[in-house]
């Protein structure tokens, strides 16, 4: 992560968003802003374009927490150009003559014309990546209460309503952050005007529906992704559909808002797998969202809908479905693993919170819900994939080391636990333990070579996804105990028994 303070090493800083900026865009600005600020530089803040900002929502926005936005009427001089939620060059953005330009943007890189960059596509908003680089710098967000409202405001608008976070440090940034209350009300009762409310109208009846597979795909003039969200919402709610995408073009490429009402189907998984490839996509169980490539659409020289509706197609029909209380695999006819003997790290769950605390335990594959109790521990891997685990299970597999052979392992997201009661979140590897496992945890696995989805034994309304390439094992003591491995953690924590 590039450390903010090297904005620090110029004097003229213009910050600039794309043209029509969005809440996300002017959030993110004006969190620099305030950082520089906060650091004895000044700053200006701008957009480029024909337009002006008009819509309620963001005037509101700028009004009521006095945000120092304003249109760039001429190119403004600078020792530094700091552009955030977009790219230098890109076709929404006003080219600024400049020397040294920063980028900080959540969107596919397109241009690479910049001195320093920070992109982060797997975020669902610019205002999460700037809020963690302005973190790791010890900025103030409870002294700045407007700050912190315009950040969680622009995560709210680009993950529509915050129902398609995926990534963690969304969801750390959505818990953490104390925004005024009254202020955010107002911003999310401006949203929708009468124009907008036509184009959702007009979406609806814009579509293309395969019953059979019970899906359908809605096409929407260019709207705020919030209206995307507000289409899909309604649209999930025709009967003979359990899946729906809606979609509109933007000059960068197609936003994307999915939704799904079943158990077999993940709305962030399908978005994941529409946008493979071509561009990113995350979110919940039930609503997520995505962003596809303009670029990459036109190489493959597809139409929109067309895409879509065969990517939902190869989505549906290309899968399997395992219920571990009740499967059919062929346990004998898969080889025998036995876990590695590398260390990894534990942490008894009373060691975070107080017994009985509900808790949830956030990794990059997702939050679970656990209660601290006497029998339960966190076991921690090499990748920083963590899950819950019965004392007794984890005594039979693992043993532990001394504290001076504790792995220092680098992980992409370090996992935290929060107390679902007070709202306090921890970053509780520093209270891990090391362990090692004991040559004795044995398992049938074979390499999957269809997508498939598992129901597990411990949570049966939410299943464990695998790709091509990871692996669905058995424990041996166990047949019941079915669950998918990454073929990354596979490869590096499994060996042939």
């Amino acid at each position: 992560m590039l450390p903010m303070t090297k904005l620090l090493d110029f004097e003229k800083i213009v910050i600039q968003c794309h043209d029509n900026p969005d809440a996300d865009a002017i959030a993110s600005g004006f969190a620099l802003h305030a950082f520089l600020q906060s650091k004895g530089k000044e700053a200006s803040f701008v957009y480029g374009g024909r337009n002006q900002v008009t819509k309620p929502n963001l005037l509101e926005m700028i009004r009521a927490l006095s945000i120092p936005l304003r249109p760039a009427a001429a190119a403004p001089e600078n020792d530094a150009l700091v552009l955030v939620d977009c790219q230098y060059g890109a076709g929404n953005v006003t080219k600024i003559p400049a020397r040294t330009v920063f980028v900080f943007d959540h969107h596919q890189q397109e241009k690479s014309d910049f001195t320093y960059g920070v992109i982060l596509p797997y975020l669902g908003s610019c205002s999460t990546l700037i809020w963690d680089g302005l973190r790791r710098e010890g900025f103030d967000f409870a002294a700045r209460g407007d700050v912190a409202t315009a950040l969680y405001y622009g995560l709210y608008t680009d993950t529509a309503n915050l129902a398609e976070i995926g990534h963690p440090l969304d969801k750390d940034m959505r818990d953490n952050l104390r925004f005024d209350q009254t202020i955010l009300k107002k911003l999310k009762n401006s949203i929708l005007s009468f124009p907008e409310l036509r184009v959702a109208g007009t979406a609806l009846t814009d579509y293309q529906a395969d019953t059979g597979l019970r899906f359908a795909v809605f096409k929407s003039a260019p709207c705020d992704p919030n209206i995307l969200g507000f289409i899909s919402d309604l649209a999930l709610q025709v009967s003979e559909i359990d899946l729906c995408v809606v979609y509109n073009e933007t000059p960068a490429g197609l936003k994307l808002s999915v939704r799904a009402c079943v158990r077999e189907i993940m709305a962030s998984e399908c978005a994941e797998f529409i946008t493979a490839g071509v561009g990113s996509g995350g979110g919940h169980r039930e609503k997520a969202g995505g962003f596809i490539s303009q670029t990459a659409l036109t190489a493959l020289g597809a139409e929109p809908h067309v895409f879509l509706e065969q990517r939902l197609r190869d989505y549906l029909t290309n899968y399997d479905l395992v219920e571990a209380a009740n499967h059919n695999l062929d346990i004998d006819a898969m080889p025998k693993y036995i876990k590695k003997k590398i260390p990894v790290l534990f942490v008894p769950s009373l060691a975070v919170f107080p017994k009985g605390t509900p808790m949830i335990l956030r990794t990059l594959e997702g939050d679970a819900d656990i209660a601290a109790a006497d029998d339960i521990v966190v076991v921690v891997g090499i990748l920083g994939e963590a899950y819950p685990m019965k004392i007794d299970k984890f005594e039979r597999s693992y043993r532990p080391l001394p504290l001076n052979e504790k792995p220092a392992y680098a992980y992409n997201y370090s996992p935290t636990v929060r107390n679902k009661i007070t709202g306090e979140s921890l970053e509780f590897l520093a209270l891990a333990a090391p362990c090692l496992a004991r040559g004795e945890v044995c398992v049938r696995a074979a390499r999957l070579t269809r997508h498939t989805k598992v129901f597990t034994a411990w949570n049966a309304e939410g299943y464990m996804s695998g790709k091509p390439g990871d692996y669905i094992a058995v424990r041996c003591d166990d047949h019941n105990d079915v669950y998918i491995i990454r073929e990354d953690v596979f490869a590096q924590t499994y060996e042939p028994g």
